[in-house]
């Protein structure tokens, strides 16, 4: 069934998915469920962020930083339209 104007639903969820695959592919996974658990857990926030046009590796270094100076890391839920830079 195809409906001008929308997209296949599965290619949007293909597209999210191509990241993680092909970190899998090229780094023939993890060793340990710790590995995996942290990689999953990676993944999900450059995917996250992605999706808003936000830098992974700025949010994972302003995190660290958070967390050295005891505060609370910046939130990955989408930032309100008004407030995007």
């Amino acid at each position: 069934m195809r409906q001008e104007g929308v997209e296949p639903a599965i290619h949007i969820v293909e597209r999210s998915l191509r990241h993680a695959v092909i970190w899998r592919k090229g780094s023939f996974g993890t060793w340990s469920a710790d590995g995996s658990a942290f990689v999953s857990r990676l993944l999900t926030v450059v995917t996250a962020l992605r999706q808003e046009g936000r830098h992974a590796l700025d949010h994972v270094a302003d995190a660290c930083a958070a967390a050295l100076h005891g505060q609370r890391p910046a939130s990955l839920l989408p930032r309100p339209a008004s407030t995007r830079a």
